[in-house]
């Protein structure tokens, strides 16, 4: 819908007539607030930015139904951002901020700039503990000490089938996560680092990898960071009864990764049984699959 249309529409009703809309969005027959809820859905962000000076209303009922119609089409916008998103970038875009897109299609109104601020207090904390560390070595037992002992994340392995595991801001919220996205949390710590660190697509299980000229150090961050070596991954692929080829410990792109994000989640609501959700990350499969 064209914003100034709506805006415009909004602007031509008087404050009276508005008054009586907050009434009847508070009022107790479901049909009325439906009825009130879809007009007002009609005016587009002029209505957001119109209700949300009424999310402080000492009416509970109206304060419940104004912050539910705000975070509705703030949800809108934000599954319209991450779909072009999806659509318009090609293989190695910012998966940093393919990660604040997704997670604002479940949770619009975060705070995308005070978490990046939290990573980048991370970042300045950890740069002091490694110094003029050039080890490859030294430096990821570092940031692995600091992630997962001082800082206390770790894989969820009691929910791990939890939608929350795989939105970047629950992850910093509660220190748990999936192996992915634990994975993406150390990447985006090297990155501000400048420490190679890249995600492995390994079949099974996700892995980090520290890439160096001295060699490649492999990261199970879902395991408290536990380091390995290629040998430790084919090993686990045997056991797991997967045939090893090169292929398998190839760096996963950013499309890549996205794609095996989504993934997981439309799995996660499909098997939820949550219909609008899963059919949301089928969106989102089909269009990065492009």
């Amino acid at each position: 819908m064209n914003s100034q249309a709506s805006s415009a529409t909004l602007t031509g009703l008087t404050e009276s007539q508005k008054a009586a809309l907050l009434t009847l969005l508070a009022d107790d027959d479901p049909a009325v607030y439906q009825l009130i809820r879809r007009k007002l859905l009609g005016y587009g962000d002029a209505a957001v930015v119109w209700l949300s000076q009424h999310r402080l209303s000492s009416d509970p009922v109206l304060r419940l139904r104004v912050s539910a119609i705000v975070r509705y089409v703030r949800g809108q916008q934000a599954d319209n951002r991450f779909l072009a998103f999806c659509l318009n970038h090609g293989e190695d875009f910012d998966i940093e901020e393919g990660a604040w897109l997704l997670a604002q299609t479940q949770y619009p109104e975060i705070n995308v700039l005070g978490y990046q601020a939290v990573l980048d207090s991370y970042a300045n904390v950890l740069s002091e503990k490694i110094g003029g560390e050039t080890s490859p070595e030294a430096v990821l037992r570092a940031m692995i000490e600091f992630l997962f002992v001082q800082q206390g994340f770790r894989g969820d392995e009691l929910n791990y089938y939890n939608p929350e595991n795989s939105y970047l801001n629950r992850v910093l919220d509660q220190r748990r996560g999936n192996p992915i996205s634990l994975c993406l949390l150390c990447m985006l710590l090297g990155r501000r680092l400048h420490v190679p660190i890249v995600g492995v697509g390994m079949p099974g299980h996700f892995l980090a990898r520290y890439q160096s000229m001295q060699g490649e150090i492999y990261i199970d961050a879902f395991h408290q960071g536990k380091l390995l070596s290629k040998a430790d991954c084919v090993k686990y692929l045997k056991q797991n009864r997967i045939g090893f080829e090169d292929s398998l410990l190839s760096v996963a792109n950013s499309r890549r990764m996205l794609q095996r994000m989504c993934a997981n989640l439309h799995q996660i609501y499909s098997e939820k049984q949550l219909a609008e959700e899963s059919e949301r990350f089928q969106r989102y499969i089909v269009a990065l699959a492009r």
